[in-house]
């Protein structure tokens, strides 16, 4: 039994899962950088191959599920601080089991692995509506600090929709930004702590934003706990009308 210790890609967990098959059982699977080593426990750092990534992810899809694979891919996107033992406990059950795994509602594994799942598609279809954007006159940029590693699942719907725009979408919590040009876009590291200074004709808008939120509403009908419930509080600092 041996540690694998990767590279915090997705291609380099499912590289782990190969090598606990094909080469030695995994005692635990943890990201390189954030390991402390135990003189009683070996650990090896894995080299992240898309040959063996692509055989576990094609396994996956062929031999349990597409649900289970995209279940796979949500708990890699989730801030579960063990999802890398989450993730291989899942696949060893699936594996096994095959398409039923997902059935499997009373097994306190699967039913937390199904919670993780949702929250994380929650999270990113929250935040297609929440993500405010500011002009600074050569791009659009919006700084956000989501719970999940959502970046990723936030990329289509906005260079779709912001075809002709440049746009960063700025993940602050974990250093990475959504960056677009003309529909192309690509995630990278991104710990710029710049603060871009706001055009004219953005305050403008913005007052004509803030001005709507604060009298669209009817007073009477005003229902915080509601309102943190469908857009929670920590999320707020981030939004222009607020």
């Amino acid at each position: 039994m041996v540690d694998y210790l990767y590279d915090g890609s997705f291609e380099g967990l499912l590289t782990c899962v190969y090598l606990h098959y094909y080469e030695e059982p995994a005692s635990g699977v943890f990201l390189e950088s954030q390991y402390q080593s135990d003189l009683l426990r070996p650990y090896k750092c894995v080299v992240t191959s898309l040959t063996c990534s692509d055989k576990v992810y094609f396994a996956i899809r062929k031999k349990i599920s597409p649900l289970a694979l995209q279940n796979t891919y949500y708990l890699y996107l989730s801030n579960h601080i063990h999802k890398e033992m989450l993730v291989l406990e899942y696949l060893k059950k699936g594996f096994k089991i095959g398409i039923s795994i997902d059935d499997q509602h009373a097994d306190p594994l699967i039913h937390d692995i199904h919670i993780l799942s949702k929250k994380v598609l929650a999270e990113s279809h929250r935040f297609l509506g929440l993500i405010r954007f500011t002009d600074t006159g050569v791009f659009l940029y919006s700084a956000i600090q989501p719970d999940h590693n959502i970046l990723i699942l936030l990329g289509d719907h906005f260079s779709d929709r912001l075809k002709n725009e440049k746009f960063i979408i700025h993940d602050q919590r974990r250093s990475k930004a959504l960056i677009s040009s003309d529909g192309i876009w690509y995630i990278t590291d991104f710990d710029s702590k710049t603060d871009f200074p706001l055009q004219k004709k953005e305050e403008y808008y913005r007052s004509l934003w803030k001005n709507y939120y604060n009298h669209i509403g009817i007073g009477e009908r005003k229902n915080p706990k509601l309102q943190a419930q469908y857009m929670p509080r920590r999320y707020w600092k981030n939004l222009t009308e607020i």
